[in-house]
């Protein structure tokens, strides 16, 4: 162990080692900082990721009230197209149902005396 110590000690003890070493440590501070500045880029691009996925379950959600309404809107259309032709039609209908009713009554059943004159 006592060895060690000693090699350890004459590398840091070395100006060119310790030259190395500092261009390590600035070499290994670029690679934490690119590795932070990627790990910072895809939590960014998580974010995203969900923030397009609130985006299309609004969207989802919007065109069914929009397709809801759309339907609501062509049954109100068709409605105010027919309904004063359909009107038109029943009052229509309903005047002979009771022109039929007033005009061919049936007769009232005569008594079994029936009165006939000569003439």
């Amino acid at each position: 162990m006592h060895l060690l110590n000693l090699k350890t000690k004459k590398l840091y003890l070395d100006t060119r080692t310790q030259r190395n070493l500092a261009k390590l440590n600035d070499e290994l501070y670029e690679v934490h900082q690119i590795m932070t500045r990627n790990v910072q880029e895809v939590l960014g691009v998580g974010e995203k990721l969900d923030q397009v996925s609130e985006m299309s379950i609004r969207l989802t959600s919007d065109t069914r009230i929009y397709a809801d309404k759309a339907k609501d809107l062509n049954r109100q259309a068709l409605i105010r197209k027919y309904a004063p032709v359909a009107i038109v039609v029943g009052i229509v209908l309903m005047l002979f149902w009771v022109k039929n009713k007033i005009w061919y009554k049936q007769p009232k059943a005569q008594s079994m005396y029936v009165w006939t004159f000569p003439w």
